[in-house]
């Protein structure tokens, strides 16, 4: 038997919920690194099995899989109030700082300085980002077949495009059949119940029961919609923020894959059926959320806002702009709660079976490759800006390169902490901004 877990306090949870939020850039690659480090690794509050057994579940669902990642872990942790808490702490301090760079960009347009500290920002999260794809990697690839399935995921959505549903359902297939055949090779999530170090003791209602599963859905469906058809009682059906309400809903559940997959059909349904913002608008946004805190989605408030601003009807533009904002943030993330507190009772009393066990490490192999997939793409539009440039040597940011080179090595070999990396990164963004603008010419 292992050894049992100390209790861990709320309060230090809490703390550390705050930090994962105000220190989560990058994306979901940047976000989930930073989690298992914080929680997996570093405070050692969550088994390595219980955090990928979590964040394979989260992939498979519609949504920002970091953010329902954290509310999984918060519910492990503290149940349903932790999973609130988590949940909600991980959005709070990128969607405030998104609705504040959002009301500066509709009133001033962009601002220089702010570019600039999101310039050194990137850096560091791309050596975040691939100093925790190595640490994830080594740890999740135990064996060739292993290394096989990430090798073939990210072949198929880098080079084939293949969607992200069928590369996880390929992988849960493959997972279930070669744990029957081959379980040596397949059944290497340890996923036995007394192998998951969870500090809190198990707690009856959370039992996966007929009256809970209706209870939660009764009761995240009442929050989920309530807001919408509230806005549509006193402000019209007509209304832009009701009409934001029931667009975004939808983009809720259909967002497999992550912000990347679905972006290209909000950008068009935004910019050319709604006309809700121009293209060049949702090019800002896009830019603006890959380098604030929170997930990537986020680019959907800063759309909702900018959709109220330009449409206020009989509202003053920053009151629209702002129920714009707050009607679409709400919609896109309340889900999650919905789906991690339906779905994980139900993983975890599974986790001893295993064709699940199967199912979900080769899920786990296949998540590695996706997530270097993003690494890659993230990395190849902060270091390499200028891929179209007549000379090699001008198509690279050789500011971005250094500085996420210095940062790797940092956190790599000499376990730099991630938030004072974070901290001068964007401190010498700002100052190469001003080194360039005053002895380098235009920015």
């Amino acid at each position: 038997m292992p050894m049992q877990q100390p209790h861990v306090k709320f309060r230090d949870a809490l703390l550390v919920w705050v930090k994962v939020g105000l220190m989560s850039f990058g994306g979901p690659t940047g976000q989930i690194a930073l989690m298992h480090t914080e929680l997996v690794e570093k405070r050692k509050w969550v088994s390595e099995e219980s955090f990928l057994r979590a964040l394979n579940y989260c992939m498979l669902l519609p949504g920002p899989e970091a953010q329902q990642l954290s509310v999984y872990v918060g519910w492990l942790l503290h149940r349903t109030l932790g999973g609130i808490m988590a949940g909600t702490l991980f959005v709070l301090p990128g969607a405030a700082l998104m609705f504040a760079v959002s009301w500066i960009y509709a009133v001033f347009g962009n601002v220089p300085f702010i570019e600039a500290i999101f310039h050194g920002l990137k850096a560091a999260v791309v050596a975040i980002v691939a100093a925790a794809f190595i640490r994830i990697g080594k740890k999740a690839l135990k064996n060739p077949v292993m290394w096989l399935l990430a090798a073939l995921a990210f072949a198929a959505i880098r080079f084939l495009g293949a969607p992200f549903p069928l590369i996880i359902a390929s992988a849960a297939l493959i997972g279930i059949i070669g744990a029957k055949f081959w379980r040596k090779q397949f059944l290497v999530l340890n996923s036995a119940p007394t192998t998951t170090p969870i500090a809190s003791p198990p707690h009856h209602s959370t039992t996966p029961t007929l009256r809970r599963t209706l209870t939660v859905a009764a009761v995240c469906l009442i929050l989920w919609w309530l807001p919408v058809l509230s806005v549509g009682v006193f402000l019209g059906t007509d209304s832009v923020p009701f009409k934001q309400g029931l667009f975004f809903s939808k983009v809720a559940v259909v967002t497999f894959g992550g912000a990347y997959a679905v972006l290209p059909y909000v950008a068009q349904q935004a910019v050319e059926h709604h006309q809700w913002l121009s293209a060049g608008e949702m090019m800002d946004g896009l830019g603006l959320a890959e380098t604030t805190p929170g997930p990537l989605i986020l680019v959907l408030e800063f759309v909702g806002f900018l959709g109220g601003w330009h449409h206020a009807g009989g509202l003053s533009p920053i009151v629209a702009a702002t129920l714009g904002a707050l009607i679409t943030t709400w919609v896109i993330f309340l889900p999650s709660f919905l789906f991690i507190f339906l779905g994980a009772p139900f993983i975890e009393r599974w986790r001893g079976n295993e064709w699940l066990a199967g199912a979900l490490s080769a899920i786990t192999a296949a998540v590695v490759g996706v997530i270097l997939n993003l690494a890659v793409w993230f990395g190849l539009h902060t270091l390499f800006p200028n891929p179209d440039a007549a000379q090699w040597f001008d198509a690279v940011d050789w500011f971005a390169l250094t500085l996420a080179a210095v940062a790797f090595v940092g956190l790599w070999k000499w376990k730099w902490d991630v938030v004072p990396v974070v901290l001068v990164s964007g401190a010498l963004g700002l100052a190469h901004h001003f080194v360039v603008a005053h002895f380098g010419g235009a920015q």
